[in-house]
């Protein structure tokens, strides 16, 4: 129980990323590859999907992000923009979250009575994944955040990894060698969000 909660303690969003990991390419597949299979799902419809990205396949995801945002963000603008958006692209690799609307649409057929609870019901599921593979990468030693340029890559990002019609794009972590700590983050009193009744 000790080693769960400091892993989750420890889980924190890290800007500062490189590409000099400390553990090897099939460790992280290994890690993904379980998490996903493992994190749980109303009525066990596993409608999360994922993309593991490396090498020049992680560095395409933050092209087409530069690029695309090149385009409506103002010139003058831009720079800390590019700035941001490769600070990602210094990282190692990306994971991209799906969630496969077909096997959505199907559930809610079948179960007709539980119709609008399914996209919620799968949203959480996602975020379960995400957390998990988070949790699982940032106990390896990596560095890790996690954004959200959805939907304005989507099209390309499809594209690029001949990704289905009906996975729709979520988010994306970016996961790296950890070149500084985490920034501190401000936490509510927990007793403003939790309440114990013995």
């Amino acid at each position: 129980m000790k080693c769960f909660q400091e892993a989750v303690i420890n889980r924190r969003t890290n800007y500062a990323l490189g590409k000099d990991i400390k553990v090897l390419p099939s460790q992280i597949v290994a890690a993904v590859e379980r998490m996903t299979q493992e994190a749980p799902s109303s009525f066990n419809m596993q409608s999360a999907r994922v993309i593991l990205a490396m090498g020049e396949h992680h560095e395409k995801i933050w092209g087409i992000t530069k690029e695309t945002l090149r385009r409506i963000v103002p010139a003058d603008k831009f720079g800390a923009t590019e700035t941001k958006i490769d600070s990602f692209a210094a990282g190692y690799g990306t994971v991209l979250f799906f969630e496969e609307t077909a096997t959505v649409k199907a559930m809610q057929e079948k179960f007709p009575s539980y119709a609008d609870n399914f996209p919620i019901w799968a949203s959480q599921a996602n975020g379960m994944v995400q957390f998990a593979i988070w949790t699982q990468l940032a106990d390896m030693g990596l560095g890790v955040n996690i954004q959200h340029y959805n939907p304005l890559i989507d099209d390309e990002v499809k594209a690029h990894f001949a990704v289905p019609e009906s996975w729709s794009l979520v988010a994306q972590m970016v996961f790296g060698a950890p070149l500084a700590p985490p920034q501190p983050i401000e936490k509510m009193p927990i007793e403003e969000r939790v309440k114990v009744f013995r």
